[in-house]
């Protein structure tokens, strides 16, 4: 077998991430060796691959649903926004510079078509199947031009196109219909049918509505996937979090000691890594949510300050709301604070920033003593270490370098009273570590919570992977779907005007 698959969707967050990884599970379980594919990712949740690659996290976890081990050649183009209107560009795992909307789509995303096409071409020689991601929606006529990630990819490749609708949102006959009927001849002849996401009822209601858009397309629907509570893998996109979906509806198992402890999570601007804290409301017990207003922090048995991709801008937020005065309120009091990467970088004593925001000095919150400086080359490892008597696991993603100055040591950041920093996203994943770390914050907190013996987060995560492929297995025409990857677009598609202008 030797083929792929285009995964596009009618809006961003349609569902094309967890759809690609079901996909990808579900073939793996049928002995395919797949990988995951991704063109050109906009995502501040970011991951670090063994060789020091810097990779959307979402292709990560794609890459754990093929049981395969991340690359860069899964997701060569990464832009990480700076601001509403810049953005960094990682190529192959490595940043390469600063680029606003306009300079990237006026020229630069078309020198990147190649490096994009040439990795897809590696992977498809190496993988049975390759299932690649679009991004947004195909019909961006506004971006057909230097389209790399979406139909200009799949005519590139003559990949057959999926297109997954988010039914919970209404007009999903409408954004089916729209998007092929906006797409040019060329790119129709791509485009195999549908995908329906996220439909709660009887799906014989929805029938009709499916024979009729079969009618006026020629295009099939390959699936009606329903709504499934509690799928909390890793988001791209906004501050609609995997970790908000999973804590609101996913029902939330008991504690086991008489307590529970509610963390408090800021939402600094340009967040970024928001899922280290998954591991956190995946243990019985623990309440987690995302707040932006002094007053929430009050009953926080624990507050965390996440990255962010503009620490020198989160810190100023901080102040304007009142939420520094907070924080330094609690470090007085004893109270529990963690500050991750960017948040590590707020807690310290002073920042010198000609890189990230070009702020130059700036005087931080000086709740641990430590200064910081950024570096024009960022940090990219894969570090592994001890705290708490327990053996830990992370990756670093940072421009700013720590100079501790005192403390006890954590994680290569510090520690004083109950205020911990470090630059180490994903520690929180090691089971023995993040028990321990909880031990200590229910202490500090006079907390009677008692974290759970056996919870594995990383088990968890591969239950959620088998859920993704249970819904492609028992709700999407699987024998279909596997003989438009391996054999490409069905013949004789119609066209459906008026086509892209």
């Amino acid at each position: 077998m030797s083929g792929g698959l285009l995964v596009a969707g009618t809006t961003s967050d349609a569902g094309k991430s967890v759809v690609t990884a079901g996909i990808c599970r579900w073939l793996v379980r049928q002995g395919v060796k797949v990988a995951p594919f991704k063109g050109q990712n906009m995502s501040l949740n970011s991951f670090v691959t063994r060789e020091g690659a810097e990779i959307g996290r979402a292709q990560a976890m794609q890459a754990q649903a093929a049981r395969v081990e991340p690359t860069a050649l899964m997701n060569p183009v990464l832009l990480k926004p700076g601001s509403d209107r810049s953005s960094q560009v990682v190529l192959m795992g490595k940043p390469v510079g600063e680029l606003s909307a306009r300079g990237y789509h006026g020229g630069r995303q078309k020198e990147l078509f190649e490096p994009v096409l040439a990795c897809l071409e590696e992977l498809r020689g190496t993988y049975d199947a390759v299932i690649c991601e679009g991004a947004g929606s195909p019909a961006e006529i506004n971006l057909r031009r230097t389209d790399i990630v979406n139909m200009g990819i799949a005519r590139a490749a003559r990949l057959p196109v999926l297109v997954v609708g988010d039914i919970d949102r209404g007009g999903v006959f409408a954004q089916f219909f729209g998007t092929t009927a906006l797409l040019s001849p060329e790119d129709q002849s791509l485009v195999a049918g549908y995908l329906v996401n996220k439909f709660r009822g009887d799906v014989t209601l929805l029938e009709p509505g499916l024979d009729m858009l079969l009618g006026l397309t020629g295009r099939r629907t390959y699936g009606v996937l329903p709504y499934a509570h509690g799928l909390g893998i890793d988001e791209e996109d906004g501050l609609r979090v995997s970790l908000r979906g999973t804590v609101r509806e996913s029902v939330v198992a008991p504690p086991v000691g008489e307590d529970v402890l509610r963390v408090a999570v800021c939402a600094v601007p340009l967040m970024s890594n928001f899922t280290d804290v998954d591991a956190l409301a995946a243990e019985p017990g623990v309440v987690v949510r995302f707040v932006d207003r002094a007053e929430e922090l009050v009953d926080a048995d624990l507050v965390v300050v996440p990255g962010t991709r503009g620490t020198v801008k989160a810190l100023a937020w901080l102040r304007e709301r009142g939420l520094a005065d907070a924080l330094a309120r609690r470090a007085a009091e004893g109270r529990p604070v963690l500050g991750i990467c960017g948040g590590f970088q707020v807690l310290g004593e002073h920042i010198e920033d000609e890189v990230e925001s070009k702020a130059g000095a700036v005087d931080a919150l000086g709740l641990l003593p430590v200064r910081v400086r950024f570096a024009a080359e960022k940090t990219l490892a894969r570090p592994v270490g001890e705290a708490l008597d327990e053996r830990v696991e992370g990756y670093e993603i940072h421009h700013g370098v720590a100079e501790v100055l005192g403390g006890e040591g954590f994680l290569d950041g510090c520690r004083v009273g109950a205020v911990w920093g470090t630059h180490w996203h994903g520690s929180l994943e090691s089971d023995g570590f993040r028990r321990a770390f909880l031990r200590e914050v229910a202490a500090a907190a006079g907390r009677r919570f008692v974290p759970a013996p056996d919870t594995s987060f990383g088990d968890l995560r591969e239950e959620q992977l088998d859920r993704l492929g249970d819904l492609i297995e028992e709700h999407a025409d699987t024998d279909a779907l596997l003989r438009l990857i391996e054999n490409g677009p069905p013949s004789g598609l119609p066209f459906v005007p008026p086509g892209a202008p």
